[in-house]
């Protein structure tokens, strides 16, 4: 007699038999998802459709609408655009994946192509879609993986798995072609119908996905010449200094290179901004305000003191205001369908009155500024102000690029700059290290070393502060006229040292563990690199501790 295991799906118990997969079940609530399933969750772990059941279980099915099956589908869809270009050009033309753009990568081609090759690699794409493809999960013996990468000349995934200790590495095969991803993959080709491929030069193409912030469609393109031109300097100058990938950095630090590396970033990051410093000092008679934004654990403080710092030794005096100090008091605020107060929309600010005292301010007159009482949830009205010789206003906050405040205010007489780490350093030709991970990392170490917050309590916020972001601040990054990037090509493996106790903290029953899990498998590609050498003014003091300007 055969024994059947007890499993729960979606508020219905059922037996199935011990080894029955998740992908065998999963066909049964299909016409219950908008979007394909990709993964299921069981007993809190994540696990591929492939994966067998054997014991009791509760299992949820994800969509596209769940973080990891987006990270998931991603993969996939990665390995798919590889794979079809390698059977549209003979394996003449390998990818290298570079950088999000606009709810895209960027992915750059080592020939030239032509609009239509694009064209002819997405409609081979659709063919490989169609035939259902499976993505088969393969466990190599990691030297045997070395080997076969090397072998291929893919030396970039040859190098990374040298950090990887263990026997074994798992390898996914699509056709005759075997890879490596650092996140779990979809069953099968058949559920990567939502993607689009952009021809945006001679030597690259923009792979548009559906993210978990868009409504059941992909987002159609939109070109960002500027940030798209700060991560080309980025890594160009990555280059410059001989470091592709982690494993290059790697190298630094096991050559006892990475101090004189960590100076020398510091040193053009310092010069970026004394750069804009100048620019504002130039144009200082017509435009008397600087608006400074960007996403959370961007360094915005820090930025914002160091470009107070150059325009003090440039004669001028800047007067920080922070958009902050005009919350409406709590009991004026909207609240959300949920009854919580959304702390994050432009309504949460008196644009009314920021608007007014700003104007007074270039105007020549005296202001009574507002001081936000956080703990009180209120304005308290004692700072009077005003304007003297060679100040400059430099007003910071989330909302500082939209153009719905200071309408009133030419927008010649505005200087806008957009703040954010963007980072360009990947993992190999095929993983990136996203820059909302790498904020994400800098903000679960402040919010311990500041607020005493354990990673449970920055993963439940940094939920919001996501939804925010993509309503609030990304979509006017382009409104910017410089965009200081903030990355530094050594951070992560500093965080390191600092995050990964931290994660190892969060408990498996925790709903939070996954994502623990997922960072610290792209952290143990890091060799740690030691604080020491960090400048005080370094922007990455404001997370780590020991900046100069706490």
């Amino acid at each position: 007699m055969q024994e059947y295991v007890t499993v729960t799906v979606m508020g219905e118990e059922r037996q199935v038999l011990p080894g029955t997969t998740f992908l065998e079940i999963s066909k049964e609530y299909a016409d219950k998802f908008q979007d394909p399933i990709i993964l299921a969750k069981a007993g809190g772990e994540y696990k591929e459709l492939r994966d067998t059941i054997n014991t009791s279980c509760n299992i949820e099915f994800l969509d596209l609408k769940n973080k990891m099956a987006n990270y998931a589908y991603l993969s996939g869809l990665i390995y798919l655009t590889i794979y079809a270009f390698d059977m549209v050009f003979n394996g003449k033309v390998t990818l290298r994946v570079k950088h999000s753009i606009d709810k895209g990568i960027y992915i750059e081609t080592s020939s030239k192509i032509e609009e239509s090759d694009i064209q002819s690699v997405k409609e081979e794409m659709k063919k490989i879609i169609s035939q259902e493809k499976e993505f088969k999960r393969i466990n190599a013996l990691r030297l045997d993986a070395i080997n076969y990468f090397n072998q291929i000349g893919n030396t970039s995934k040859a190098k990374i798995m040298k950090y990887n200790t263990n026997t074994y590495v798992t390898l996914y095969k699509l056709g005759n072609m075997y890879n490596f991803f650092f996140t779990l993959m979809p069953h099968s080709t058949k559920v990567l119908e939502k993607f689009d491929l952009i021809y945006l030069n001679d030597h690259g193409f923009v792979l548009i996905f559906q993210t978990t912030y868009m409504k059941n469609k992909i987002k159609e393109y939109k070109h960002h010449p500027q940030m798209f031109e700060v991560f080309r300097e980025y890594q160009d100058w990555a280059e410059i200094m001989g470091i592709s990938n982690v494993s290059s950095l790697n190298e630094k630090v096991s050559n006892s290179e990475i101090e004189n590396l960590i100076r020398i970033d510091e040193t053009l990051q310092s010069n970026r901004l004394l750069n804009i410093a100048k620019n504002i000092y130039k144009t200082r008679k017509h435009k008397r305000i600087v608006l400074l934004s960007g996403p959370s654990s961007s360094g915005k403080t820090t930025a914002t003191n160091k470009l107070c710092m150059y325009l003090e030794s440039f004669g001028l005096k800047p007067r920080v205001i922070s958009m902050d100090d005009y919350y409406l008091a709590r009991d004026e605020r909207e609240v959300d369908e949920n009854g919580n107060i959304d702390y994050e929309s432009l309504r949460a600010i008196n644009v009314k009155l920021f608007d007014k005292q700003i104007k007074a301010l270039l105007d020549g007159e005296e202001v009574t500024k507002p001081t936000y009482n956080f703990i009180l949830g209120m304005p308290e009205f004692h700072d009077k102000i005003k304007l003297g010789e060679n100040e400059i206003i430099l007003i910071e906050g989330i909302h500082a690029l939209n153009p719905e405040i200071l309408k009133s205010i030419p927008r010649e007489e505005k200087c806008k700059i957009y703040v954010s780490p963007l980072t360009g350093l990947n993992l190999d030709d095929h993983n990136r290290i996203s820059s909302s991970d790498n904020r994400l990392l800098r903000r679960i170490v402040r919010d311990n070393r500041t607020r005493g917050h354990n990673v449970d309590d920055t993963l439940e916020q940094w939920i919001e502060v996501r939804k925010g972001e993509e309503l609030y601040v990304f979509p006017h990054q382009d409104e910017a006229d410089f965009t200081f990037n903030t990355a530094l090509i050594y951070e992560q493996g500093v965080l390191k040292t600092y995050v990964e106790p931290l994660l190892y903290s969060v408990d498996s029953s925790s709903p939070y563990y996954e994502e623990a899990k997922r960072l610290l498998n792209v952290l143990k590609m890091f060799l740690p690199i030691p604080s020491e050498a960090i400048p005080a003014d370094s922007l990455l003091r404001e997370f780590i501790g020991g900046s100069c300007f706490e």
